[in-house]
């Protein structure tokens, strides 16, 4: 009887995993097949998200150990994976040629970012529940990198589910707001730009040689050997990367065993970014599979009956994005900065590779390749700044 128990137990697990890749998987169909105006403004990942916290806040799936084992064993193997992934295409030497303009901006709007979060969480902390500190740690590195980011920050920090909800909350309404913001300040780029008295001549002649680079490059179509070497080799560093971690010391709240395997396999990708391994086309098609997978695991544990208090989340978003954007302002007058640089650099961080190369195209669909470096950049770094986030929030 106890063996049988055992096999059942096993059984919920596998029904859990592919209950949430079938809802994935319904989604993703959905979301490619129609493209209306309702998935543009509200992205697939977020209703991945709603509808796994959905099937959880109605009991669909019960608490037992076999569930909360099988999630946490698919999601510990897949992220360092995706992460891998997700950066075979972050070449640093072609960043490097972006210029320190374009690099400092990121960096400024990055840490104006961390700043805003520190300063909203300050004056608003006795208004939250207990381990706001995390969600909103795990948020900052979507803020500064992207959905990736939050993730693998959620796994680091050990963010609850229920407060995850929060931070997703924000990262829908709130980034949805200033995107729209951005992008419609696009066609006052030049009353800015002489507000700013900024050159943008460099700019276009970057933008010139990237596109031209991009056209000269030619296209493969994805291959089952590619899907398989990525896969081996995705998998097989965050084996690695889970081994060595545990070897490495714990250093302050933040730098644990998960913390050391996000970090082998981001120095990993990077360095795989710069070999033949890095034209080996699917890269961003698993990463993207591996990501949604493990937003719909981490989604399946939170609770929509407790959401009550979103009203003050909604509020912090808006407080952090204001820093933000007076930060930013004063950058590009200072330092004579033009619309598409302030716009991009902020995006890159916010946004991340879903918007931060659309809004460079609605810009000249020729500075499109400048978004995507950007973005990248954010995708490395998110990661670090939403530790760094976490250093000082729990501080306070």
């Amino acid at each position: 009887m106890e063996n049988q128990r055992g096999n059942c137990c096993d059984q919920d697990g596998f029904l859990y995993v592919s209950g949430m890749i079938a809802v994935t998987a319904a989604i993703v169909w959905a979301d490619r097949r129609f493209q209306t105006k309702f998935f543009k403004y509200v992205p697939a990942i977020v209703l991945i998200y709603i509808s796994a916290a959905l099937l959880n806040t109605f009991g669909l799936f019960g608490d037992s150990d076999a569930i909360g084992d099988t999630s946490s064993t698919i999601r510990n193997a897949l992220l360092p994976a995706m992460i891998v992934l997700m950066l075979l295409k972050c070449d640093i030497r072609k960043i490097i040629k972006l210029g320190p303009k374009m690099l400092i901006t990121y960096f400024v709007a990055a840490f104006s970012i961390v700043g805003g979060f520190a300063l909203t969480y300050f004056i608003m902390q006795s208004f939250y529940i207990d381990d706001t500190w995390r969600a909103f740690s795990a948020l900052a590195g979507s803020w500064t990198g992207g959905s990736a980011n939050m993730v693998a920050l959620q796994n680091i920090l050990d963010v609850p589910e229920d407060i995850f909800g929060f931070a997703l909350l924000m990262d829908t309404v709130n980034y949805s707001i200033w995107v729209m913001l951005l992008f419609w300040l696009v066609p006052f780029q030049f009353v800015f730009n002489r507000f700013t008295k900024a050159d943008t001549s460099k700019l276009e002649q970057i933008s010139s040689e990237m596109a031209a680079a991009a056209d000269a490059e030619p296209e493969h179509p994805i291959a089952f050997q590619d899907l398989m070497v990525l896969l081996g080799i995705s998998l097989f560093i965050a084996a690695v990367g889970s081994v060595l971690g545990g070897t490495l010391p714990e250093i302050g709240t933040a730098i644990n065993a998960t913390t050391w395997q996000i970090v082998i396999a981001s120095v990993a990708g990077l360095i795989l970014a710069v070999t033949p391994i890095a034209r080996i086309p699917g890269s961003m098609e698993l990463g993207s599979v591996m990501l949604y997978v493990i937003v719909a695991l981490i989604a399946s544990g939170a609770d929509f009956s407790e959401l009550n208090q979103a009203p003050v989340y909604i509020i912090s978003g808006f407080m952090i994005f204001a820093f933000h954007g007076i930060i930013m302002l004063l950058l590009a007058k200072v330092f004579k900065l033009d619309l598409f640089t302030l716009g991009v650099a902020s995006l890159a961080n916010i946004g991340g590779m879903v918007s931060a190369p659309v809004l460079a195209g609605a810009f000249n669909r020729a500075l499109i390749p400048i978004g995507v470096m950007m973005a990248l950049i954010g995708s490395f770094m998110g990661t670090f700044f939403g530790l760094l986030t976490s250093e000082i929030l729990s501080r306070l």
